[in-house]
């Protein structure tokens, strides 16, 4: 396989997800979605009223470190998300990942889990919300 290739595979995947990038984005998620801190990340999810592809949004703060770790912790939340949509449907949510400091020195397959723990928390909450809503 050469590189072209790789590339290509590697955002076939990922190119369904729409990115959140704006500020206005990210404070709607941390004031109307659900929070589930883990240890690899804290994830903040909105359950949409449609079943578009999911926006997702990724942050790391000066606290995690230089600009070469921050980067190196989005890229690993990137590729977390990327495994995961693959075989988890996510469509109709918005997501917003934000580093720790342990997402960079963390094992892969524990962030991993830890976004898949999160994940199912957040929906969880937000069943139960929507449930308690309809009575």
């Amino acid at each position: 396989m050469d590189r072209s290739e790789g590339q290509a595979e590697a955002g076939t995947v990922f190119v369904r997800s729409q990115r959140l990038k704006n500020r206005k984005e990210f404070l709607f998620l941390a004031a109307r979605g659900r929070k589930a801190p883990v240890p690899g990340l804290v994830l903040q999810l909105f359950r949409r009223q449609d079943s578009d592809a999911a926006r997702v949004g990724f942050t790391v703060t000066k606290k995690v470190g230089n600009a070469v770790v921050r980067n190196r912790a989005r890229r690993r939340l990137r590729e977390v998300v990327r495994l995961v949509e693959a075989d988890t449907p996510l469509n109709g949510l918005d997501l917003v990942l934000i580093g720790r400091a342990a997402t960079g020195k963390r094992l892969f397959t524990d962030l991993v889990a830890d976004f898949r723990k999160a994940l199912a928390i957040c929906l969880a909450e937000a069943d139960r919300k929507a449930h308690s809503l309809r009575k």
